[in-house]
């Protein structure tokens, strides 16, 4: 028999942000329990190892099995001699990082507010209290059952306990569990030690910008703003305050950060500018793909092809928005991004630090999007980020996540040396 389960071979597979932290993954009585393979999963793959516990109801809706299957650990079902909630949260030293009940239904939100150990779930938070564990409550109910005021009443007392409440989604007459992505991200905000960025405001710019030729037809490019998404994941990881500007993107942004959604390269140029003069950031990261060309004119109206067998299109340059910050706003730390295609490292480098000086900006993270599995679209990227002085920090081909995090450690270094 193998030594590790093979359900663990995913553990790190996306990113090594959880690495060395173990969940205690509390599971109630709600329909939502059909979700929390994927969490479990979702969690794994950030580098975390999962401990599942499951109450009796819950046990109804999902069989252990699947947990142990997705987890590779044993569950617990019930409290036995080996006092297993003392065993996961309790003073040792092996004690699990977090204890997460997702889903928790409104009876089991509210015997945690009261103190009552009734089940395996309600004991083991009891004890996480005792011992100081983190605690994060996932609700999921029908929404009248949400609106109780008892309810209420029990959430806003163990938020004054120090208890992170993650959703819900109010949809459909129902209080819904908030999405994975939602719930993953709020464990590693959660996990993450570094809180550098605590009180820091960050504006951040992702996705593409949209040119109509006519009110159907536009100019774009192939930008789905994963990147900037993955840098206001990590900003926020970090304590930050977080405003983005955003383009038509495919990714979805976290809603924790404040979201000013744009179409056009001049609606994106007024939000920022807008956003610089209103109050002070202390950094701006410029990664969306804003178009460089839009239509001199645009048509009001569809152009058929049946009465235009041929369509010339004039351009010109549309505003740029990293030429105006510092102009505006000559203390916000700037970072820029520049995408090339087809350059070798050097050319590549040279070509990023021509813009930072045109720019003014303290660093600039380039990238080439001919290279295999990067840039536009792709889950990774490559990065080189330079700074004024020329020196070149190299990322190699990673997780967009794990690149917001070297980016970060990069900027919050170059920010302290600063002021010294």
């Amino acid at each position: 028999m193998p030594e590790t389960h093979p359900s663990k071979d995913i553990i790190g597979s996306k990113s090594r942000l959880l690495k060395g932290r173990n969940i205690a993954l509390c599971v109630t009585g709600s329909v939502a329990a059909v979700k929390c393979p994927e969490i479990a999963r979702e969690l794994m793959r950030q580098g975390a190892e999962v401990y599942t516990v499951m109450s009796s109801m819950a046990q109804k809706i999902i069989h252990p099995y699947l947990m142990e299957w997705a987890t590779g650990n044993h569950v617990v079902t019930e409290l036995t001699g080996k006092i297993e909630h003392v065993m996961l949260v309790g003073e040792g030293p092996d004690k699990a990082d977090l204890v997460l009940v997702a889903p928790a239904t409104a009876n089991t939100i509210s015997k945690i507010a009261c103190g009552i150990d009734d089940t395996t779930v309600t004991s083991l938070v009891s004890t996480a209290f005792g011992s100081g564990t983190p605690i994060m409550i996932v609700p999921a109910m029908h929404e009248s059952m949400y609106r109780h005021p008892v309810v209420t009443e029990n959430i806003r007392k163990l938020q004054s306990l120090g208890v992170e409440f993650v959703g819900p989604r109010i949809e459909e007459g129902k209080a819904k569990m908030a999405e994975t992505k939602e719930i993953v991200e709020a464990v590693i905000r959660k996990l993450t030690v570094k809180k550098d960025l605590a009180k820091r405001k960050v504006l951040v710019t992702a996705g593409p910008t949209l040119e109509h030729i006519d009110p159907v037809r536009v100019i774009t490019n192939k930008s789905s703003g994963k990147m900037g998404v993955a840098v206001v994941e990590e900003a926020l990881s970090r304590g930050a305050e977080v405003t983005l500007v955003y383009g038509p993107g495919t990714a979805v942004p976290p809603k924790e950060a404040k979201e000013i959604s744009v179409v056009t390269s001049q609606e994106m140029y007024e939000a920022v500018v807008s956003e610089l003069k209103s109050k002070k950031y202390d950094i701006a990261i410029a990664v969306a793909a804003v178009a460089d060309w839009t239509p001199e004119e645009q048509y009001e109206y569809k152009v058929p092809t049946s009465t235009e067998p041929e369509l010339t299109v004039k351009l010109k340059p549309t505003p740029k928005i990293i030429d105006a910050v510092k102009k505006i706003s000559p203390d916000t730390f700037l970072v820029a991004f520049r995408a090339e295609y087809n350059l070798s490292d050097e050319e590549l480098v040279q070509s990023a630090y021509e813009r930072l000086k045109k720019a003014k900006a303290d660093l600039i993270a380039a990238n080439d999007t001919e290279r295999k599995g990067t840039g536009f679209g792709y889950d990774a990227n490559e990065v080189f980020i330079v700074d004024a002085n020329k020196k070149v920090v190299h990322v190699p081909l990673a997780k967009k996540r794990e690149v917001a995090k070297h980016l970060f450690d990069v900027i919050v270094d170059k920010i302290r040396q600063s002021k010294t």
